[in-house]
């Protein structure tokens, strides 16, 4: 409805009425108007009918939505399930053009507006979270192992003679595979223990660096979030580090976004040395369903040169979630989320602290891990060999998902690296343990369940190994064997 339509309708219904009605429709667009010209987060989040409405808009200004329109190419987006389109609000077309995902389509003015806000949007939001110096960022619809093959893929055009990349050990596999697919070769750098953590070797990363040269190394690719015991990596003795050797710098930044730590390593790392990009998941900071990541960095035109090393259009979905998702909050609605997680972290370091102590286990002392605790599980081992591994059997059972039980010894050959050790970040760490995470969107709801859960299956394994205990010719009743990821 334009005011033209709205003039006409006066001749309809009574004029009161209409203008009540019409000052009701501005009140939307206003919101829609500050969107555009600033091109940040709106401080308190939309109601669904303005995101409905703006979506709306935006689709009508594509070409599959033209009245009028008549299609004689090969992409034309066309849909044949009504649910489909209705699911994507008939964006259909994607982002990006064949060479550029940051590209403009011609024919679909609606969806390259969404991704070129989406971006504007994330931009505050890593802002707004801690890295105040970032100056350019995309979303990609990949998740985080893929961007950080993406990132680089592009290096290689920079640094053609490099073959390494130097990487401090995290026991995820995504991260590691993203440097086998990208073609390099990773240089592993076990971490030193410091009290109960993991820290970075600054020692050994330096030492590969003069022992492979400079010249041969792509970059050094560290991790900020993690699980603990390891913590993030030192971020700015290694930019530093990067800096003195000109060397680039890629930052696993997962889900460190809702983590003020995380975010302002990567601040300082770009504040006294080197970091050339960060990347973060768009499901573990933003709640949005799998399959996109941020891609950031401080130097605009290396982002932009990621951006074009994609091949060819890209989804426009993981785009439509964040944004939806970031209007319906607000700057204010994720700031509320951010700063609860943190809360709930303390509730659960003392609630795991308390159930540890009932059982005789410790809460290892990870201080420098904002986000993931550790429980250590040496006295559950002693009673029985195989009650760690079933421990994470009997919490993923009883709906207890996320906890992580990693028990002694375990060996994982990935991509034709053999890890011993693997889970634990070490190749021989001191003690079997659990995992559990503070991230973004727990409830003290989720702590106090799983609490209650973890403790009576405890009980029931510590029951059960006094049983066997007790019997000289019974074995032990632990058979199963897995580790509940």
């Amino acid at each position: 409805m334009n005011s033209e339509n709205f003039t006409l309708s006066e001749k309809i219904v009574s004029p009161s009425y209409i203008r009540q009605g019409c000052q009701a429709r501005r009140s939307h667009e206003q919101l829609i108007r500050h969107l555009l010209e600033q091109g940040k987060c709106p401080e308190e989040g939309w109601s669904e009918s303005t995101i409905e409405l703006f979506l709306n808009e935006l689709a009508l200004m594509d070409s599959n939505n033209f009245l009028g329109n008549c299609g004689v190419g090969e992409r034309e987006g066309r849909v044949a399930s009504s649910l489909v389109a209705r699911r994507h609000y008939r964006l259909i077309h994607g982002i990006g053009r064949s060479g550029d995902i940051a590209a403009i389509q011609p024919k679909a003015a609606g969806s390259s507006l969404l991704n070129k806000l989406t971006n504007s949007v994330m931009l505050d939001i890593l802002k707004l979270s801690g890295v105040r110096s970032v100056e350019c960022c995309f979303v990609v619809p990949m998740a985080t192992g893929m961007s950080l093959t993406l990132c680089f893929l592009t290096l290689r055009h920079r640094r053609p003679k490099a073959r390494y990349i130097i990487w401090p050990r995290i026991d995820q596999k995504s991260c590691f595979k993203a440097m086998i697919t990208a073609g390099f070769e990773p240089v592993v750098v076990e971490n030193v223990l410091e009290g109960d953590e993991l820290r970075t070797d600054l020692e050994a990363v330096e030492h590969k660096i003069e022992e492979l040269g400079a010249e041969n190394i792509l970059c050094v690719h560290s991790t900020t979030s993690c699980f603990a015991p390891r913590v993030p990596d030192r971020l700015e003795e290694l930019a530093a580090m990067c800096a003195k050797y000109n060397i680039p710098h890629i930052v696993n930044n997962a889900y460190g976004v809702q983590s003020s730590k995380c975010m302002h390593l990567i601040q300082q790392g770009a504040r006294v040395g080197r970091i050339d990009a960060f990347v973060q998941s768009l499901d573990k900071n933003f709640m949005v369903p799998v399959g996109g990541a941020i891609i950031a960095g401080f130097d605009e035109s290396f982002i932009l040169e990621i951006s074009k090393m994609y091949p060819g259009r890209a989804s426009a979905s993981p785009s439509l979630d964040v944004l939806i998702t970031l209007l319906t909050l607000g700057a204010s609605g994720y700031k509320k989320l951010l700063s609860e997680r943190k809360e709930i972290y303390s509730f659960l370091a003392q609630e795991l602290k308390s159930l540890a102590s009932a059982h005789g286990e410790r809460l290892l002392h990870t201080p420098h891990n904002p986000i993931s605790l550790a429980m250590s599980l040496d006295g559950l081992q002693a009673g029985c060999d195989k009650a760690v591994t079933q421990l994470g059997s009997m919490l993923f059972t009883r709906q207890v998902s996320g906890a992580r039980v990693v028990p002694l010894g375990k060996e994982q050959t990935v991509s034709g690296h053999t890890f011993r050790g693997f889970m634990s970040h070490s190749e021989a760490y001191r003690c079997p343990y659990l995992n559990a995470a503070s991230a973004v969107g727990i409830t003290r709801e989720d702590v106090t369940l799983c609490i209650k859960r973890l403790d009576k299956c405890l009980r029931t394994l510590k029951k059960e190994g006094n049983a066997v205990k007790s019997s000289s010719t019974l074995p032990p009743t632990c058979n199963e064997d897995t580790t509940g990821e």
